[in-house]
């Protein structure tokens, strides 16, 4: 399946390749102390209730301790203590079967008289491991650090918080022959064997947490974590996916909300198709702004790279091991340095020399966004996407209904279109599990003002989705600040401007005036 993670950890390994509001103004700010004792219990408002929670959760004493390594991430320096934090299975039933949350924290350096509380950190996909994120992330958000503890976690269903992993390695390794665009009616029979084959396996691995991995669920997570963590109020940088986990999070709870940042913003008014028109866009533009800084003209240079795929449909390039370059893996190779202008070389690189026959470059990129080591282990980043998501999502379009959309993918992107086209009926297809919305409820009426931050350049996010966020989080609570850049996200990209504007909002309580740009 080719739907694009919308996770900020791909920004990060894409720039590694180089190597290899209403009465808010920018003078206003807020310096209060920020938190302080919670309260015991989660009667969150919005759409739905649940009861009072046991004070087996509310009363819970982390145990923090050194974190341990895994095998697909060293521990992390001293600095960084990790915790399991219990949350109810099914928040319906709170009294209920708990299963554990692995948290990370590294506490705040100043002082009590200057703390500020908790920052809590998602970094999107959704299915990105927090705990082994928030490390490598953590010089980025030093100055964070000053006046807030940096906490992130892994969501439930997610690396070592009862994380999916729906396939084996070899049978992982065995899909890549698998036509993402089929052409033949026996190519299509392949593609949605193999999607409903992924979902059963999802099934077997997940048992009942299959129905208890939503957006909604999680959000329910954080405010608990934030009772635990003793904090009046929650603070939370959300990126990419995890601007979606925030909106819900302040549509369930808009009187905890602290300062919230919304970084590379998803669209809420988006459904499944409506999500893959927007990514068809977004990497075409980003796409384009490529082939232009090589001095091509985009509508000739998409068209090459469109007849590359068409000539790997047919015919896979070698690549120096028993393993070809297929069209969906080119698709992906394509895809992972369009998160970040750094390493756009290493694209250039890579299609140059698979116009030369040799597809090993290409190969690596996409090995490099599928999580796969040079041994053959996949991470599982993707499987725990595809369950989150298609519990989240209620759309569940047929063959035929995609069929009749993808000229319209075609004429947005021919590079990217039949790829995320095809994905809107095969990402969910025969799901074991109903889908719960939509699109997402994010209105926060009553919350404090929300910065939402989108880059003009957002690949995976593309740009519109800020100022849709903020509309749909209300008047006087969304709040735009545009980057003129590009990649995936903004904060920590080199803008100054937006670094020092996020920073001011965070630590100072300064709001930006909703509009303000950063060239």
């Amino acid at each position: 399946m080719t739907r694009f993670v919308r996770w900020t950890a791909l920004a990060a390994a894409a720039a590694l390749l180089v190597g290899a509001c209403s009465g808010s103004s920018d003078e206003g700010s807020d310096d209060d102390r920020a938190s302080g004792a919670a309260p015991s219990s989660a009667s969150p408002s919005g759409s739905g209730t649940v009861a009072a929670l046991p004070s087996s959760l509310t009363a819970q004493k982390l145990d923090w301790k050194a974190c341990k390594g895994t095998s697909d991430s060293p521990a992390p320096s001293s600095d960084w203590r990790c915790a399991t934090l219990k949350v109810p299975l099914d928040w319906a039933k709170p009294e209920g079967r708990t299963i554990g949350l692995a948290l990370i924290r590294a506490e705040a350096r100043g002082g009590s008289d200057t703390r500020l509380g908790s920052l809590l950190f998602n970094f999107g996909g959704p299915g990105g491991s927090g705990v082994s994120m928030m490390p490598l992330y953590g010089a980025t958000v030093a100055p964070l650090r000053e006046r807030y503890d940096l906490v992130s976690w892994d969501p439930r269903g997610v690396a070592a918080s009862e994380g999916v992993r729906c396939r084996d390695d070899r049978r992982i390794q065995a899909a890549e022959s698998i036509d993402a665009t089929p052409d033949t009616p026996a190519e299509e029979q392949a593609y949605f064997e193999d999607a409903k084959d992924f979902g059963e396996g999802c099934e077997r691995a997940a048992g009942t947490l299959l129905a208890h991995v939503s957006t909604t669920d999680t959000a329910r997570d954080m405010d608990l974590m934030r009772q635990v963590l003793g904090d009046a109020k929650m603070h939370y940088f959300g990126i990419s996916y995890g601007t979606e986990l925030g909106g819900v999070y302040a549509h369930l709870f808009p009187e905890k909300v602290g300062r919230l940042i919304l970084d590379a913003v998803v669209d809420p008014t988006a459904d499944t198709v409506g999500h893959a028109e927007n990514q068809t866009r977004g990497f075409q533009r980003a796409l384009d702004d490529y082939l232009k800084s090589t001095g091509q003209d985009p509508e000739t240079g998409t068209r090459k790279i469109a007849d590359l795929l068409a000539d790997l449909d047919a015919d896979p390039l070698p690549t120096g091991s028993s393993r070809k370059l297929t069209q969906t893996l080119a698709v992906t190779g394509i895809v992972l340095p369009l998160y970040s202008k750094a390493s756009w070389p290493t694209l250039t690189s890579a299609l140059e020399a698979a116009e030369q026959g040799d597809g090993s470059e290409l190969l690596s990129l996409a090995d490099g966004y599928n999580e796969r080591d040079t041994s053959g282990h996949y991470g599982t980043t993707t499987h725990s996407q595809r369950v989150i998501s298609c519990l989240d999502d209620k759309s569940r379009p047929t063959a035929e209904e995609t069929k009749k959309l993808l000229p319209e993918f075609e004429k947005l992107s021919p590079v990217f279109g039949p790829f995320l086209g095809w994905d809107t009926a095969g990402w969910c297809h025969d799901w074991p599990v109903a889908g719960q919305w939509d699109t997402p409820e994010v209105s926060a009426a009553g919350a404090a003002p929300i910065l939402v931050v989108g880059n003009t350049g957002d690949p995976a996010t593309p740009y519109e989705g800020a100022r849709k966020m903020a509309d749909e989080l209300g008047q006087g609570v969304g709040v735009v600040l545009t980057w003129k850049g590009e990649g995936h996200g903004a904060y920590g990209s080199g803008s100054d401007c937006v670094d020092s504007t996020v920073n001011a909002y965070l630590l100072k309580g300064t709001v930006p005036r909703d509009g303000k740009v950063c060239s």
